[in-house]
């Protein structure tokens, strides 16, 4: 069976060729490689490389690639062995026919052509015809011998100069390779003419087509060979074989827009770099750049096409997303690319722009929402919809999720209380070094009771948005809990929990339950009693209405609450932290002044939150259920239920209570 080159090819470049070594090689990883002892040979001191494409032995020489492998370890066939790795790379054989074995043989025979090509255009570009090449390319700051390296030539402006250098091989073959064009009357001509030509290789550095760019006013301004059976422009990269190298060196891999901007990086000792052929980026093309480093750079120009060709690319990505496999961006200065940097700057200037290139996650947030008008519900809903299409086009599940969970924080945090103009509470600067910590946060108890009562999450939505949450557990519970009523307002306590466990989020909200120490009613959902005939009416009508305005006022409460706990606990601190300084009778009046205004706002402060304790205790009893707020209504003077209301732990010892209360009294 004839196998065609090319899919020899794609086979060894997706092929993981360490992951198959494994199996029977002991391999450890030696920099951006793996090495072992050699399987062919016995030795103590491994001496046996696995890199991305071939192995190799540095003991006895043994040197292969995949295939190779299979057909000398496994001893399987030469067609058994290419069988196997094309069904672990998910790629079909190619069909045994009279077709395919012609189509291997027109491969065959194009190369040889291509080459003579080559080497017909570097000739030209080094003699007589190529002197405004050569100037451009010396406008540009390509030295000659970065230029040779790369293989530049130049095409000359007739239409039959190779056409008759190369007549020998045959006027179809230089057709079907790209290299002459049919005319409609008459012989063929040339393809190329009067242009800088850029020689495009395979993985392995044959070449394979070519890249034209005109030096004169002249469209299209870079032309590349058409499709042929060498040449797929969607699955090549123009300077890979000599950027593969680099890349497991360097760890990275940088991918430009054009070939001038790949040969400048290149010419500024920035040599990892490759380039798409001048459309947008392809599955393939990234599957080649993955091959390489998990997480390839994409580097484009400035203006607005630059920025609309790193969106199509992040998008493109999406499906081939996997753990530890994505993609970063480098967004150039406007009106600038990569050659612009560097002929500026020097190398130095592009790395400082490559220091800290944006994740992908942060480019598809960044460019979705500045092409979505969010100035209306509809245009942020119009936001949230598109963001959910992105997430649902990644084909990993672990991954997928991520960014959905991610996307949802980003986009309440953006449109949550900071849309609304609320400002969260400013924190309270206690002169303690050690500050008592509430019973619980007001976003902790509003969390706890929308578990338990999802409608009010549904009837206050903006309020519930807009309420400043610190924790990131209570922070992704409530992107959730509002994602959840938004599609069904409706929704049951037993339904949420479903959702939420959908969500990946069940742990959290157990975590929230269970780590609240404030038990109220409204933080607990608990079956209503069986009531029959008109006694069972009027009880469902009470709880009702009381629930429409525990549910009217609960959030004004619990953020009020919350604000008194926090300066409750600043004002008791700095009493104790200061109480033998203010109960010293100095007779310095300002001091005097202080203390008593000091007083007299705990009191204040303690009065506002017996008054709220006992609504709420009001409103636990108006529900018709057991009012077991975690404390008693407050009927004591200041002071004196600190340590009760507190829980005992925070707010120091019983002495330390009572001396305050006697030192407020004769304040």
């Amino acid at each position: 069976m004839a196998i065609p080159a090319t899919f020899l090819d794609e086979l060894r470049g997706r092929t993981d060729l360490a992951g198959l070594l494994a199996r029977s090689v002991k391999l450890t990883r030696a920099g951006r490689d793996m090495r072992g002892c050699c399987p062919f040979h016995e030795e103590r001191s491994p001496s046996f490389y696995v890199y991305a494409d071939h192995y190799h032995c540095f003991g006895c020489g043994k040197h292969g690639d995949a295939v190779s492998w299979l057909t000398e370890k496994q001893g399987l066939a030469f067609p058994d062995a290419v069988r196997e790795l094309a069904q672990a790379a998910g790629l079909e054989m190619p069909e045994e026919s009279r077709e395919a074995r012609a189509k291997a043989e027109r491969q065959v025979g194009l190369r040889e052509p291509l080459e003579a090509a080559a080497k017909w255009f570097a000739e030209r570009l080094w003699g007589s015809d190529g002197a405004d090449a050569r100037a451009y390319l010396t406008r540009r700051g390509v030295k000659p011998e970065t230029a040779r390296a790369f293989g530049l030539g130049f095409a000359p402006d007739g239409r039959t100069g190779l056409a008759r250098a190369l007549g020998g091989a045959g006027e179809a073959k230089l057709i079907e390779a790209g290299l002459l064009i049919q005319g409609e009357q008459g012989p063929a001509f040339d393809r190329f003419r009067g242009r800088l030509m850029f020689p495009i290789g395979d993985a392995r550095g044959r070449t394979v087509g070519f890249g034209g760019r005109a030096l004169g006013d002249v469209q299209p301004k870079y032309l590349n060979s058409p499709d042929t059976p060498l040449f797929d422009k969607g699955r090549l990269l123009y300077n890979l074989d000599k950027a593969g190298a680099a890349a497991r060196k360097a760890g990275r891999l940088i991918f430009v827009e054009g070939y001038m901007d790949t040969i400048a990086l290149a010419e500024a000792g920035v040599e990892e770099v490759v380039a798409p052929m001048g459309t947008a980026l392809t599955e393939a093309q990234l599957a080649l750049a993955w091959r390489l480093v998990p997480e390839p750079v994409l580097c484009f120009d400035g203006d607005r096409a630059g920025l609309a060709a790193a969106g199509k690319a992040a998008k493109r990505s999406l499906p081939g997303l996997a753990p530890g496999r994505s993609l970063r961006f480098i967004t150039l200065p406007p009106g600038q690319d990569p050659d612009d940097v560097v002929r500026a700057g020097g190398r130095a200037a592009f790395e400082a722009l490559a220091a800290n290139p944006e994740p992908l996650h942060a480019l598809l947030w960044r460019t979705t929402l500045a092409a979505a008008d969010t100035s209306s519900p509809e245009g942020r809903a119009g936001l949230k919809a598109e963001l959910n299409k992105l997430a649902a086009d990644i084909a990993d599940k672990d991954v997928r999720e991520q960014y959905e969970a991610l996307f949802r924080e980003q986009f309440w945090e953006a449109f949550g209380w900071r849309k609304s103009g609320a400002a969260p509470p400013l924190p309270v600067q206690a002169p303690s070094r050690r500050v008592a910590k509430p019973i619980a946060s007001e976003a902790h108890l509003a969390m706890v009771g929308l578990l338990a009562w999802p409608e009010i999450a549904s009837d206050h939505a903006e309020a519930v948005a807009a309420m400043p949450v610190a924790d990131r557990r209570l922070l992704k519970l409530r992107g959730a809990i509002i994602d959840a009523v938004m599609w069904e307002p409706d929704l049951t306590a037993e339904g949420l929990a479903a959702y939420l466990a959908r969500a990946g989020l069940a742990d959290e909200a157990a975590w929230a339950v269970a780590s609240c120490p404030l038990h109220l009613s409204f933080t607990r959902a608990r079956p209503l009693p069986q009531r029959e005939g008109e006694a069972e009416d009027a009880y469902e009508d009470r709880v009702s209405e009381a629930s429409r305005r525990a549910r009217a006022q609960l959030p004004a409460m619990v953020d009020a609450l919350a604000w008194l706990e926090q300066n409750f606990v600043a004002r008791v601190t700095a009493y104790r932290e200061h109480r033998e300084l203010l109960a010293t009778d100095s007779g310095d009046e300002r001091l005097q002044a202080q203390r008593s205004a000091l007083f007299d706002r705990i009191r204040s402060l303690q009065d506002a939150r017996r008054a709220h304790y006992e609504a709420l205790y009001a409103f636990a009893q108006e529900m018709g259920a057991d009012p077991d707020l975690g404390v008693k209504p407050i009927n004591s003077e200041p002071g004196e239920n600190d340590g009760e209301e507190r829980g005992g732990s925070d707010s120091g010892t019983g002495g330390d209570r009572e001396q305050g209360r006697r030192a407020a009294h004769r304040g």
